[in-house]
């Protein structure tokens, strides 16, 4: 049987035993939110297919209805290997958007709220024998005002910088075999000044039973370190010393290996990881990747894609987005405005490719108190998720949060966040949120899509002469952002209009370049005034691929290049003019 989107969705903690449950599924779309009353529970086969893990909005999908959907339903049958009983099955998703219910047999399992992190249920109690029936209820109401949707569009069709929706189940589903005692989760810490890596286990199932752990560090098959404890708890916490120090450092990404395993009197918990050797510090105007000044060279990578929107056709596509951002000498990107899939942070580890995290803040109107009752636990959800990916250099929750109406009360909500963020994740730099509107900030962020190169050069004297306010502070008049000397980043420039398959249609920032000759002299001129200026450690080009009728990507959306190797050689070392290491 072809199942879509086969890989493993979770690479960081590898079982043996699992199922993908990703394929034909029955489905049925909802939008009078009706269904319970009609009695689709019970329903014996719903009105329509769908092809999991993509959106209905997909053309991968075989649904593609592009309207709003206030709510849809899935239903599918699956089996139960006969060697998995003795020990719990976890059904998860990897990502379902908005709020979800999930029933096994008619029961329900449990229920989820945030579109962009994974989740679990344990259905073992609820299963039926060997056959067995799950059905997902999904609401997804993206204009209410209290639902992060990021840049999917709040109007029938896509305008701006909004395009194609995204509802329901858009990643993995699968089912999970686990002992009576299992893993969890954990936590990596790295600390190579000593050569250690920290590591932080939480159990599930009988978290109390008495457990043998141990943990193994492999480098390239060698053994690098290995450690065994004891525990009773519910979590344990343990150094495992290394024997050779081997750093990731960005575009040189060296991994460790790790197994984990857990021994209880009546059962084991076997899991395969891996870690990277990587510290991340804030210096006089730059960040330090293990003691390095790297000047961060990022691309803004929306990751969106024509056939499947929000969902990469095939994990090898997640690889060839940063292959393609490496062609143009990027060293890493900014992920932007929502979570990318796990996958994608897999590779980017594997790639040495530094990503920022952020969540997909618009559509939530954060000038209101309880905006933070809705933001913060699906943004501590990603932060979990992520937090051991060594490619992911720091967090930015927000971006372009604009005082409404001269209400203040969205400063509260994003220093909230802020401090929570720094609460969980001590190792990465924070920034409220990005573009101009800083509350509390690590690093000062600011958006300029001046086009014209020497205007451009002149924003950014006063940051290097100390004389006057520099480029974005307090740009909206409000007396919010105030630049304090911390490392500068410009996370947004660029953005050049270049469309020459249909120039009717479409946008980009500035007015588009006549010829590729004034378009190649732009890029480069704005890329060099940044590159050079020795108060700035990072930059972010807006963007590696158009979106929809965003014509302002180095690719057209279907990844197909806009330039031929001549010119993409000429702006690679446009980008790559400054070295690494000599910042």
């Amino acid at each position: 049987m072809n199942i879509p989107r086969p890989e493993y969705p979770r690479p960081q903690m590898e079982r043996a035993a699992w199922q993908n449950l990703n394929g034909q599924w029955q489905f049925e779309i909802d939008c009078g939110m009706t269904g319970k009353d009609r009695g689709l529970l019970q329903k014996d086969k719903l009105d329509m297919e769908i092809t999991v893990p993509f959106c209905p909005e997909s053309r991968l999908s075989g649904v593609e209805h592009k309207d709003f959907m206030n709510a849809v339903w899935y239903k599918r049958e699956f089996a139960i290997p006969a060697d998995w009983s003795g020990g719990r099955t976890l059904l998860n998703f990897e990502a379902v958007d908005y709020y979800c219910e999930v029933y096994i047999n008619g029961k329900l399992a449990g229920s989820h709220k945030g579109g962009y992190t994974p989740f679990s249920f344990d259905i073992t109690d609820l299963l039926e024998g060997e056959k067995n029936t799950v059905i997902v209820y999904a609401e997804d109401q993206n204009r209410t005002g209290m639902q992060p949707c990021g840049k999917q569009a709040g109007r029938y069709i896509s305008t701006g910088c909004h395009y194609t929706r995204t509802t329901g189940i858009w990643q993995t589903v699968w089912l999970e075999n686990v002992p009576q005692t299992y893993l969890k989760s954990y936590e990596v810490y790295p600390d190579p000044d000593n050569s250690k890596v920290r590591l932080t286990l939480h159990f599930g199932g009988d978290i109390f039973a008495a457990k043998e752990i141990t943990a193994l560090a492999k480098f390239k098959g060698d053994i690098a370190g290995k450690v065994k404890v004891q525990s009773k708890g519910s979590s344990v916490d343990f150094c495992i010393a290394l024997d050779k120090l081997h750093l990731w450092q960005p575009l040189d990404a060296k991994l460790y290996k790790l197994d984990i395993k857990i021994k209880t009197k009546s059962n084991t918990d076997k899991v395969k990881g891996y870690f990277g050797m990587r510290k991340v510090e804030l210096a006089k105007d730059c960040m330090l990747i293990n003691g390095r000044r790297i000047f961060q060279r990022l691309v803004l990578d929306q990751g969106f894609y024509p056939d499947g929107i929000y969902t990469a056709p095939s994990d090898n596509d997640l690889k060839k987005d940063i292959e393609l951002s490496l062609a143009f000498g990027f060293n890493g990107a900014r992920l932007h405005e929502r979570v990318f899939e796990r996958r994608f942070l897999y590779h980017a580890d594997r790639m040495g490719y530094m990503v920022w995290g952020e969540y997909a803040n618009w559509g939530l109107h954060h000038n209101k108190a309880e905006a933070l009752g809705v933001f913060l636990p699906e943004w501590i959800e990603s932060v979990k998720r992520d937090f051991n990916s060594p490619a992911l250099i720091g967090w930015c929750p927000f971006n372009e949060t604009w005082d409404v109406g001269g209400c203040k009360q969205d400063d509260e909500v994003l220093r909230n966040v802020y401090l929570a963020t720094k609460a969980i994740d001590h190792t990465r730099p924070v920034i409220d949120t990005s573009g101009n509107y800083h509350v509390v900030t690590d690093i000062f962020d600011v958006h300029n899509y001046q086009q014209d190169v020497e205007k451009f050069t002149k924003d950014y004297e006063t940051l290097l002469t100390g004389q006057g306010k520099v480029y974005g502070e307090d740009s909206h008049g409000h007396g919010r952002q105030k630049y304090e000397g911390q490392p500068y980043f410009v996370s947004e420039y660029g953005g050049i209009a270049w469309y020459e398959r249909d120039k009717s249609q479409g946008w980009g920032y500035g007015n588009a370049p006549e010829t590729l000759e004034e378009f190649v002299d732009r890029y480069i001129g704005l890329t060099d005034a940044l590159l050079r200026h020795p108060k700035i450690f990072a930059l972010c080009y807006t963007q590696l691929y158009d979106v929809e009728q965003e014509h302002n990507g180095l690719y057209y959306y279907d990844r197909t290049p806009k330039f031929d190797a001549k010119t993409l050689a000429k702006l690679k070392k446009a980008m790559k003019k400054v070295a690494e290491i000599e910042r």
